[in-house]
């Protein structure tokens, strides 16, 4: 059978930009779907819409049509999960022919003579890589407003932020610019922009997914690889890609019987949670009970300060500066660099905290934690433009403090949309479970979309 779509007009690159992950790879392999079709329909939807969101550091066009080429001619493309899907890679992970900024000035623009593993992995899996998303800088900060690049923009509202630090690759997939995005989480960065742009995100348990460079472990062991995407299923495809296993993929809702911890507490005292995220939460538990679970109020006794994340997170950021020209960095991370500099005398991997040691007594008593991720919706661009850097860590910290203590914890967790607020803009909770249970994580995400089915951001 040869290669076709139903037509090759510009009208149909919204259908074809529509279709899932899952769905666009499977007629790919059935020579239902041109992949330089496909392509080509991302590429003009970029061409339309980056210059208004600002996803990309740079559009790959030229490499992104010949694999799509190539791939027509694959003898095993009748077998690839991945066959044709565009995939956009945050700007921290290493793309061959691409230099690799992390959001900075500082950094070396020689480009990247390989692939990072991870990225191989989507390649040999059929997906084509459309091009590297805007972070900023180091991967530092919730929000992603570079000074070496202008701020990415929620497609959800333009005015306001779509979270960091994988905001490019959110924005990319949140606006059909790519079905799927490859992200990274030290504190919250695959999650926070998940929630404020209405996708799935899936930190996995450190370890799972390979850390660029080839490096055991990234910010003493904070930092997890993980993904992007519309939907449950592509999630779930693009982590089994990624970690090199057939684990996770075509996930099942959960059945009845599982034990389900709920609670909204915030980690940072005194930080006031919307009324709105509060309710996502209790909807969320009542159509979990209502589906055969068990569920109770649980609270984590989160740490009185956030001293043990934040030594480490500094003394990463201390690593990622190392041999970069102070003088080009901003100004809060060249801080932040000289308080790092500082904690790495005697900081230790986060395996080794005391708040890593209570869950792993406390989160086996349930198969699955329910929090909210933020306390209310996105924030507007440049809230925190020009402050030090203590005064945003504050600031960020009652705004997103429910996801860095599980990166401390080394734990799996997995951003669901739940619906919008009064304002239109996304609401989510974050299911968290002991480090191995992101199968079962996915399950229930999966029941959740099934009851309530997500919906496209409105570009």
């Amino acid at each position: 059978m040869s290669d076709h779509t139903a037509s090759t007009a510009p009208g149909d690159d919204d259908a074809l930009t529509r279709l899932p992950a899952t769905e666009m790879a499977r007629l790919v392999r059935a020579r239902e779907l041109d992949p330089v079709e496909l392509i080509e329909a991302t590429l003009r939807r970029i061409g339309a819409l980056e210059p208004r969101l600002h996803a990309f550091v740079s559009v790959t066009e030229q490499r992104a049509r010949d694999d799509a080429e190539a791939l027509r001619r694959r003898a095993d493309r009748d077998s690839l999960p991945l066959a044709g899907v565009p995939v956009a890679v945050k700007d921290n992970v290493d793309v061959a022919g691409e230099p690799t900024t992390h959001g900075s000035r500082a950094t070396p623009r020689t480009p990247a003579r390989e692939d990072a593993l991870l990225v191989r992995r989507l390649r040999e899996a059929g997906a084509v890589v459309v091009g590297h998303t805007v972070m900023p800088e180091l991967a530092i900060w919730p929000f992603t407003e570079p000074e070496a690049y202008q701020a990415a923009r929620n497609p959800w509202n333009l005015e306001r932020t779509p979270g960091g630090s994988s905001g490019g690759s959110a924005v990319a997939v949140a606006s059909r610019m790519a079905a799927l995005g490859v992200a990274s989480d030290g504190g919250g960065s695959i999650r926070i922009p998940a929630a404020c742009c209405g996708l799935v995100g899936v930190k996995p348990a450190p370890g799972l997914v390979p850390v660029p460079g080839e490096r055991d472990d990234h910010w003493y062991g904070l930092s997890a690889f993980g993904c992007l995407a519309r939907s449950v299923g592509d999630a779930a495809l693009g982590l089994d890609v990624m970690a090199g296993t057939t684990a996770y993929r075509d996930p099942a809702p959960a059945a009845g019987g599982l034990r389900v911890a709920v609670s909204t507490r915030h980690p940072v005292f005194g930080a006031r949670v919307s009324r709105e995220v509060r309710g996502a939460v209790a909807d969320t538990a009542d159509a979990l009970s209502s589906s055969g679970h068990t569920v109770q109020r649980a609270d984590p006794r989160y740490p009185m300060l956030p001293t043990q994340f934040v030594s480490r997170w500094v003394a990463g950021i201390a690593q990622d500066a190392e041999g970069l020209d102070p003088a080009q960095l901003e100004s809060r991370t060249r801080a932040m660099a000289r308080r790092g500099r500082r904690a790495q005398r005697s900081v230790r991997p986060a395996e080794q905290s005391a708040f890593a040691a209570s869950m792993r007594e406390w989160l086996p008593r349930w198969d699955v934690l329910v929090t909210p991720i933020l306390a209310a919706p996105p924030v507007p661009i440049g809230k925190w433009r020009g402050k030090g850097w203590v005064s945003t860590m504050l600031g960020v910290a009652r705004w997103m403090g429910y996801t860095n203590s599980w990166n401390l914890a080394g734990a799996a967790t997995v951003a669901v949309p739940v619906g919008t607020d009064s304002g239109g803009l996304p609401l989510a909770v974050q299911l968290i479970g002991k480090p191995g249970s992101e199968a079962l994580l996915l399950s229930v995400a999966a029941q959740l979309e099934q009851l309530r089915p997500f919906a496209l951001a409105p570009v």
